[in-house]
């Protein structure tokens, strides 16, 4: 658990939300980020220098 949030998680928060409005997030441990990793349709590498800067983005339909 973090005491402050790294500024990184706002900008990738804001970009999310401007082409999406109803955006949902989730934390999850680092170990388990590793995980999902090995099951990705692609993995991209940046040169993005921020800390805590990796993320995983999921796309899909919601059924009800």
């Amino acid at each position: 658990s973090y005491t402050e949030e790294p500024p990184i998680w706002e900008s990738f928060r804001t970009i999310a939300r401007e082409r999406d409005k109803n955006v949902s997030e989730a934390h999850i441990d680092r170990l388990d980020f590793y995980e999902r990793t090995k099951n990705a349709y692609a993995v991209v590498a940046t040169g993005e220098e921020a800390l805590y800067a990796c993320i995983l983005l999921k796309k899909g339909v919601f059924r009800t």
